[in-house]
């Protein structure tokens, strides 16, 4: 399972920097705001990404016990979105011992004890 869950991040995490370095080859982040800003539907997908930005950031804070950790997986999570969210998954699955179960990976478990859990 962690194997797979590490095969579908990766991809995903590959298909967004490929979709980033695409669009920003076509026209500036700020630039394409100036235009977007004025769509409801481009405001409220904006609103909708942050709030899955900050729920997933939740349980992000409930697993790192390090507050400086807990700022930076803030700041990376609201400036680089997706691409913040799939490289802490992948940090996560990569720090669980390969028998460990995918709960681990959802708890604040030390990787070294979920085996028993």
């Amino acid at each position: 399972m962690h194997r797979l869950l590490g095969t579908l991040f990766v991809s995903l995490l590959i298909l967004l920097l490929m979709c980033a370095v695409w669009a920003g080859l076509e026209r500036g982040l700020f630039e394409a705001g100036r235009e977007l800003i004025r769509d409801r539907w481009f405001l409220m997908t904006l609103l909708d990404v942050y709030a899955g930005f900050i729920i997933f950031f939740v349980w992000v804070a409930y697993k790192e016990t390090h507050n400086g950790l807990r700022v930076l997986w803030l700041i990376l999570i609201m400036t680089l979105g997706n691409i913040a969210t799939l490289a802490y998954l992948l940090i996560q699955i990569r720090k669980l011992p390969p028998a460990a179960p995918v709960s681990a990976l959802l708890l604040r478990v030390d990787a070294r004890h979920a085996l028993t859990a």
